[in-house]
């Protein structure tokens, strides 16, 4: 894999540069600048003419939707599931000759991908059918649900990390497809940190939870659609399941070398730098640190009104973490956690994605406040998403990041054998 470097900017959001400390000296950069990190205007090695990848969708479409044909459907989708043409799954599958869409199911932050908070049935105003929740009352399609349904489709873009939320949607729904005797479709999409590198702890056996269904690790390095074929097997679903593949994707390649128009897939998702930083900095969320909510670079900031951002900066870029540059900052969110207060941080800079590694920077940064605030930072959440019980001693009794990571290897070597046999690509 070639060298890529990524940019992540800093757009419109309340940051001022920190300055030996003072909150008064906002606009100057002290012994910080941003210069120090060199960078190249972002590129994707080997890029794809734009329509030259074809996502699961598209190849539906163009092969005139057969493995429907005759079918009634039930979509799990949501804002993600348009094709190369931008035109949305739902509106294709309810026009498409020999199909019947019969209802719509919409995964976290709902159909339109807007919403934060528990999500209530509705109806699509487009279509007129109705929308039901897998984020409200029920995480699951119910049996009243899929009355009528005899295969479930799948279209939503994932992004990679284990406790993103749309593949534990997969996964139940693949249950109840199961369960009820329907047929299970996954129109695949590309994994947009790339199919090869998998990287941090692998979770617990007996710790799965929506935010982890599976025993992987936290960067996986598989699409929907493989990650469907090792739940059925290896979970023993035992659902008629097909996966309709990607065409002309690589393993190595990163979203943005598939010529497509980026869509948000969650709220705080805006762009790839977000989900490139999303596996390490999503890991600390559910301590008492803010990452970046309410403000406009979320996953790209983390702070906290006690946080020293001139100390953990100078700390994380004396590690040399590969990839990464930080520098400090003061920013103030308008929502989510420590909203309306002043915060220090610090804004994480990809300098080479290539050798970027999320998850190592996600523990160096709570090693790293653990020594530098011992009284402050509160790691109680950090297992919510971490899921390994060596890892967090390990962390508690002192270890550095590095040696941390190491412990990482058997465990990743097994999963590495144990994703052969479900790639597709």
């Amino acid at each position: 894999m070639g060298t890529r470097s990524l940019f992540v900017g800093l757009t419109g959001i309340a940051i001022c540069w920190l300055a030996s400390g003072n909150a008064n000296a906002a606009g100057t950069r002290a012994a910080f600048s941003r210069e120090q990190f060199a960078r190249q205007p972002e590129q994707a090695s080997g890029m794809i003419p734009q329509g030259k990848v074809l996502f699961g969708i598209d190849v539906l479409v163009r092969d005139g939707y057969q493995p429907l044909q005759g079918r009634a459907v039930g979509l799990i989708t949501n804002q993600t599931g348009t094709d190369r043409e931008g035109r949305t799954t739902v509106s294709l599958l309810a026009a498409a000759p020999g199909v019947r869409l019969v209802a719509l199911f919409s995964p976290e932050h709902g159909i339109a991908g807007k919403l934060d908070d528990p999500v209530a049935d509705g109806r699509d105003p487009a279509t007129g059918l109705p929308v039901y929740s897998l984020y409200g009352e029920h995480r699951a399609p119910q049996a009243k649900q899929l009355a009528g349904i005899d295969t479930l489709v799948f279209d939503i873009q994932d992004i990679g990390c284990r406790f993103y939320t749309y593949v534990s949607t997969m996964e139940l729904a693949m249950r109840a497809a199961a369960k009820h005797g329907v047929r299970f479709v996954v129109l695949d999409r590309p994994n947009p940190l790339g199919g090869i590198e998998v990287e941090g702890p692998v979770l617990d056996p007996g710790r799965e939870s929506f935010t982890g269904c599976h025993t992987i690790p936290v960067r996986h390095g598989m699409t929907a659609g493989e990650l469907a074929r090792m739940f059925n097997n290896e979970l023993g679903l035992g659902v008629e399941l097909e996966v309709i593949p990607v065409e002309g994707w690589r393993r190595e390649d990163w979203f943005d070398a598939v010529g497509r128009t980026w869509v948000d897939p969650s709220p705080n998702i805006r762009r790839l730098g977000a989900a490139t930083l999303y596996p390490g900095i999503g890991l600390l969320e559910f301590t008492n640190l803010s990452v970046g909510r309410g403000t406009e670079t979320p996953f790209e900031v983390l702070g906290a009104p006690w946080l020293d951002g001139v100390r953990l900066a100078t700390a994380l870029n004396q590690l040399k973490l590969p990839g990464l540059g930080c520098v400090p900052v003061r920013f103030t969110p308008v929502a989510s956690r420590f909203a309306g207060e002043l915060c220090g941080g610090i804004n994480l800079i990809v300098t080479d994605r290539a050798a970027f590694k999320p998850v190592l920077t996600g523990i160096a940064i709570a090693s790293t406040l653990r020594q530098l605030h011992p009284a402050n930072w509160q790691d109680e959440g950090l297992d919510q998403l971490l899921c390994n019980a060596a890892t967090l001693k390990g962390l508690r009794s002192g270890l550095d990041a590095r040696t941390l990571e190491q412990g990482w290897g058997e465990s990743l070597e097994r999963f590495r054998s144990r994703r052969q046999d479900y790639l597709l690509y």
